[in-house]
């Protein structure tokens, strides 16, 4: 039996998708909200609290394989404590039941934030580690430290797989994580900015973790990034494929360092989370590069979607949900 975290997630949801295609026996977990939208023979769902000892051992009975794709996003001051206790020690109650549980294997999902990404002018890859001077977001260091406690369970006898995703793309809850993006150029927000990061299709994601998992490869952090191009770059694919108007505002340091000042003042009389922080503000504009030929000299057969079918497809979906409401 096969175990998924994070379910719920434009990435579980995705890999949880291919895993029943294939005839796994696939039980995910969730918190709060029931996932009811997989109704499949193979499938099941059970309520566990990651936070709570117990309820992960009780959930680990009879699995023999982990996808850990739960973890928390965000960018705000007032998240800090939820990003540790999710990203961190979530992942250590996890980690730590899957060895009573005597769990085959472990894929753990990481992120490039967790390499210390802000590294101008140098090629990020595998070898490297999160730094306080390379890292500008209290998630990065979440991020590092779970991958600290996975590292920690592979010494003392876990089977792990850890991978590092660039920027995921597909039709989630646009609303919310990096579709987000989809959201804020089918409303025709002007602004882009010329930094550069990495971006990866999210059903490449969900194979990579499943070809990896039936593998013998062992012990390995793997960069999952399909290409390196602009942010500004991505938002004109976007606005082409949504027949929207293409972003013409080019944001400047300065201009930045006002946004992310006044979005931090408005939020702190209406409570709710800023859309841009001085973290996000500061990754936009860095000028990121990521190597993934680790992934594809260990997975020769394995290759990337193309970024241009990734956001016209995204796209579509996203249009299709748009013309139902």
């Amino acid at each position: 039996m096969i175990l998924v975290t994070g379910g719920a997630g434009l990435l579980g949801n995705t890999l949880i998708k291919q895993l029943l295609k294939t005839g796994k026996i696939v039980k995910a977990i969730y918190n709060k909200t029931p996932l009811e939208n997989f109704k499949h023979t193979n499938f099941s769902s059970v309520k566990c609290d990651l936070l709570d000892v117990l309820d992960v051992e009780n959930a680990l009975q009879g699995v023999t394989e982990i996808y850990n794709c739960a973890g928390l996003v965000s960018f705000t001051n007032k998240d800090e404590k939820k990003l540790y206790k999710i990203n961190v020690e979530a992942t250590a109650n996890l980690v730590n039941a899957a060895l009573v549980a005597a769990v085959y294997k472990f894929v753990h999902v990481s992120s490039v934030a967790a390499l210390g990404r802000i590294r101008p002018g140098q090629m990020i890859n595998e070898q490297l580690q999160w730094t306080p001077e390379t890292s500008n977001s209290k998630y990065g260091h979440s991020k590092y430290l779970g991958e600290l406690e996975v590292w920690r369970a592979n010494a003392e006898g876990l089977n792990v797989i850890v991978i590092n995703p660039s920027i995921i793309l597909g039709p989630g809850n646009w609303n919310e994580g990096s579709t987000k993006i989809f959201k804020s150029v089918y409303d025709e927000l002007p602004w882009y900015t010329e930094g550069t990061t990495g971006f990866t299709d999210v059903r490449d994601v969900a194979t990579i973790m499943i070809q990896l998992m039936e593998s013998k490869i062992t012990g390995e952090r793997f960069i999952v990034s399909a290409q390196n191009v602009t942010y500004g770059f991505v938002f004109t694919m976007i606005a082409n494929a949504f027949n929207k108007k293409i972003p013409y505002k080019k944001v400047t340091p300065f201009l930045a360092a006002v946004v992310w000042r006044l979005q931090a003042f408005g939020s702190f009389f209406s409570g709710s989370s800023p859309l841009i922080t001085k973290e996000t503000a500061a990754t936009s504009l860095a000028v990121t590069q990521f190597d993934n030929s680790k992934l594809l000299k260990f997975l020769p057969a394995f290759k990337y979607r193309s970024l241009q079918q990734t956001i016209i497809e995204t796209c579509a979906v996203l249009q299709q949900k748009i013309n139902k409401e």
